[in-house]
């Protein structure tokens, strides 16, 4: 009997435990929404909302349904229809009626929620951002810096420790691959050392890598997949683009640790900065990477929009991990956006000057130094003939002077004097499309600038026009009232191209001329107007003989230059209205939205009214995802897996993080004490004793962590395509590591590359262009190039986030005969050859050093010195009839250096 208080006391804290942890509080987003994403979302959700009823938003869980009241009452579990049909056992009332029915834990886990007051809080990736205590651990042995302290943490709850740190020469490879995209050049980093490479040096080492030329590159390469930049525009004709220097920003952005707030401002908005030099107008190029179809009969305007749904599409994707393609066509299935949301985010992007043309206008037209040289030359003789001109000295023949020689003619692929136009084709202006909206005609609009209409007489327009029923209106600042004068196009009786002239009176002073192309009849086969000139004839003003030839060189010229796509907005009295579109479909619209942010990112209300306040809050403190987002990237790019694994999806539907507080620890760090810094984030990952660990794998952290989300090891990770291509040129000596220019075109099969359109051909380029690195590689949409895509690189038509790695026979066809590894095999070759001497194995094993930065083992050592004499064999016999033009392919050594560059150690980070 004496024990039976204890047996008492025993009872009462076992009751008073269950009671504690049954009031414990249930989370919405880590408990419910999974849940109800699985079973519910699917009928009750962004897409159907069957009865009235959809669990998306709170307000609408909340609100009376179709049956007349909620079905979730607050509080009370057993008032609520929802947990009623639930457990209906009629099969035709009971929920839901797709799929797999509720088990008897997950009801009861939805009754506490509801009893507990079904409480909605915030998904994870949506709170604000805060910056959370470093972990204390008692292991400062395996602590370099706090991204130790956080990942211990989790693996010591498992009962794990990290490896020993990887070998010296591990190590180098795994950092200059990180940092660089390239094998380490030891010699260069000894030099910039001046001291032997050492465990001691290893920061000195990531610092001069992180200095690097080549890892602007290397980073570009990351952001080129988001931007989806390419060397065509796409779609079946799939035209030549001029967009590289785009590509060059980029490279040079990374170089110059440009801050990723404002790395971000430039490419989303760069044109509506004040006073925006070249290359932040270059910057917005990045949302010119769009496709434009080009092919006859297609409708300008579907494809135009199609383009700006792109870049919402992208922004939201790239910044802020989130899937919103969807609700082009309804609410987001699972995450709490609503359709009108997306219209209102489009609204940010649909008033810009690109209009799915051929020419790509707007763009930024730049000249070569030559150019520019024999361009000048000309404006001095129109100088000489006409010394009237304003210039003053031959130090003014400047680009805007040489513009201005060409004037008072105005040309309509002057992409620097004209603001607007909505169709062009190849420099000339055309008002031949049909309205896809039903209406009689579409509007083509055409305007300069602040024009000087004192003693304008006349205008000119070189033209051809299929019937009488077209007509170009002319007005003066805005489309209000009259045009001041108008203009009957007229079909040219010798069916060829002509001018018309209509004379001008009684308009003086400065103006923004706009050109109207009227098809008075709305039949496309006549009534359509190509324009390829406009000439502004002013009173007094004749021209000296041998100006106008001289000035239409200077015109060629002027065109020839390096057209560069760029976002440019469209002047207030063209600017667009922007609807929703019903179930998605541009043609039918609804009603009316203005700019605005959806509600569940924008918590505070904040008013953002244009593309570059737009740009701005992506980068603000208002804005906790896109810290997130940027570093789990980067994350992602090192490690191979982000601490989110899903790097599109940050919503309700991707991955959970593995570290949470790690993730909000470098997000706050690279968005506040950082600056925003890339380098600064990078130097603090490969710092970091989990990455410098061994990627040595035992039977227990198989076991316990197979997936290696833990970071019980260092990852091996297969190298990218490109730098697959690039390690082989490298450790041969052939690469080639000039920065920026041009893309190349190296060798690759004959056929690949078919053109139907145009006579645009793969040309190889100069010699040593063909060892240039992967990213300058002309990358076309339709038919990319082999080798890369065989590895796994994307055709880039839209945003990746994420390469999929794949592992399959034709990339061991690819790096055993493709033209790039069997002349890097030879050269690797011929210096083992050269290092050999009268000592085969010698050879072979600086051979294999060269290209793995180790020594080969005893058991690879005797595979690789029986493959030399096999090849030795062999070579007699096939030489004779195979290949007598090129020996040194059948040469053993050149067989021995395929094969190391088919190592796996030599495709993979270790």
């Amino acid at each position: 009997m004496r024990l039976l208080p204890f047996y008492w006391l025993a009872l009462i804290s076992l009751l008073l435990h269950g009671a504690c942890h049954n009031d414990a509080e249930i989370s919405y987003s880590a408990e419910i929404k999974p849940l109800l994403n699985q079973k519910c979302l699917r009928c009750h959700g962004g897409i159907r909302a069957l009865g009235d009823f959809s669990l998306l938003f709170p307000e609408d869980a909340l609100a009376i349904n179709e049956s007349g009241k909620p079905a979730i009452v607050p509080g009370k579990p057993g008032a609520s229809e929802m947990i009623a049909r639930l457990r209906n056992p009629d099969p035709e009332l009971v929920m839901p009626q797709e799929g797999d029915l509720l088990t008897e834990a997950e009801i009861s886990l939805l009754e506490k929620w509801i009893r507990k007051g079904a409480k909605f809080d915030e998904h994870w990736a949506y709170r604000p951002l805060v910056n959370p205590g470093v972990p204390r651990n008692d292991s400062p042995e395996w602590v370099n810096n706090p991204i130790d302290a956080f990942i211990l943490e989790k693996m010591e709850q498992k009962n794990l420790k990290p490896n020993e740190t990887a070998d010296l020469h591990t190590l180098v490879r795994r950092l200059s691959f990180d940092l660089t995209g390239l094998p380490p050049q030891l010699d260069s980093l000894r030099m910039g050392l001046g001291e032997t490479i050492d465990r001691q040096n290893l920061s000195k080492i990531i610092d001069l890598l992180l200095a690097s030329p080549h890892y602007g590159e290397h980073m570009a390469a990351l952001w080129l997949d988001l931007a989806r930049y390419a060397d065509s525009n796409g779609y079946e004709k799939d035209m030549g683009r001029s967009i590289w220097r785009f590509r060059d920003w980029v490279i040079n952005a990374f170089n110059q640790d440009m801050p990723f707030d404002q790395f971000t401002i430039e490419q989303l908005a760069g044109d509506l900065l004040p006073n925006p030099t070249k290359e932040q107008l270059i910057a917005t190029a990045f949302h010119r990477n769009t496709m434009t179809n080009t092919e006859g009969g297609t409708e300008d305007e579907e494809f135009r929009t199609l383009s700006v749904i792109d870049r919402v599409n992208t922004t939201l994707e790239v910044w802020q991990g989130t899937t919103i393609a969807c609700v082009q066509c309804h609410a987001h299935p699972y995450d709490p956006f609503r359709h009108e949301d997306y219209y209102h985010l489009l609204a940010y992007f649909n008033n810009t000057q690109d209009a799915d043309i051929d020419s790509e206008y707007p763009y930024l037209l730049e000249h070569s130094d030559s150019a520019t040289a024999k361009m000048q030359e000309i404006a001095k003789q129109i100088k000489l003939l006409n010394p009237n001109d304003n210039l003053t000295s031959d130090s003014d023949l400047d680009k805007e002077a040489i513009r201005q020689l060409i004037f008072p003619r105005l040309f309509g692929d002057f992409a620097d004097d004209f603001q607007e136009v909505l169709i062009q084709n190849n420099g000339r202006f055309n008002n031949s499309a049909y309205n896809a909206n039903n209406q009689k005609h579409k509007k083509y609009y055409l305007v300069f600038s602040g024009i000087n209409l004192d003693n304008l007489t006349d205008i000119r327009y070189n033209y051809f026009c299929r019937g009488d029923d077209a007509r170009i209106d002319i007005y003066l600042d805005n489309l209000d009232g009259k045009p001041v004068c108008q203009t009957q196009m007229l079909e040219p009786a010798s069916k060829d191209w002509d001018w018309n002239s209509t004379p001008v009176n009684n308009l003086s002073g400065t103006h923004d001329i706009i050109f109207h192309f009227v098809n008075t009849s709305g039949d496309f086969r006549t009534g359509v107007v190509d324009l390829a000139e406009i000439e502004l004839v002013y009173q007094n003003q004749p021209l000296a003989q041998g100006v106008r030839e001289a000035q239409d060189s200077l015109l060629q010229l002027y065109r020839q230059g390096t057209k560069t796509p760029l976002l440019k907005t469209r002047s207030e009295l063209l600017k667009r209205q922007t609807h929703v579109f019903e179930r998605g479909n541009y043609l039918v619209k609804g009603m009316e939205v203005d700019p605005a942010l959806p509600k569940i990112l924008n918590p505070n209300g904040l008013e953002v009214k244009d593309r570059l306040a737009f740009a701005k809050w992506l980068v603000s403190e208002h804005n906790s995802l896109t810290p997130r987002v940027i570093v789990n990237r980067i994350w992602a790019y090192v490690f191979g897996e982000g601490l989110v694994s899903t790097p599109e999806d940050f919503g309700t539907q991707g991955a959970n993080p593995t570290h949470p507080e790690l993730l909000e620890y470098l997000a706050y760090q690279f968005s506040h004490d950082w600056n925003w810094s890339t380098k600064r984030l990078m130097k603090e990952i490969v710092s970091s004793y989990i990455y410098q660990q061994s990627s040595r794998i035992d039977q227990e952290k198989m076991a316990i962590d197979p997936h290696n989300y833990l970071h019980s090891r260092a990852p091996r990770v297969r190298l990218s395509a490109e730098q697959i291509r690039d390690q082989a040129l490298a450790i041969s000596g052939l690469l080639n590591r000039s920065i920026g220019g041009e893309s190349v075109m190296p060798p690759q099969p004959e056929g690949v590359w078919q053109v139907v359109y145009s006579s645009a051909r793969w040309k190889a380029n100069h010699l040593e262009d063909n060892y240039r690195r992967g990213l300058y590689t002309y990358w076309k949409r339709t038919t990319p190039y082999p080798s890369m895509i065989a590895f796994d690189s994307p055709s880039r038509e839209f945003c990746v986030s994420k390469r999929i790695i794949t592992n399959t026979p034709l990339q061991a066809l690819v790096t055993l005969n493709d033209t790039v590894y069997l002349e890097a095999a030879e050269v690797l070759g011929e210096y083992m050859k050269e290092e050999s001497g009268k000592d085969l194995a010698s050879g072979i094993s600086k051979g294999y050093q060269r290209a793995l930065l180790d020594r080969p083992d005893t058991e690879t050592m005797d595979i690789l010195i029986k493959l030399y004499h096999q090849a030795e064999e062999a070579k007699a016999t096939l030489i004779s009839y195979q290949e007598p033009d090129r020996p040194a392919r059948l040469a053993p050594f050149t067989v021995v250096a395929n094969a190391i560059m088919n190592l796996d150690a030599f495709l993979t980070k270790s």
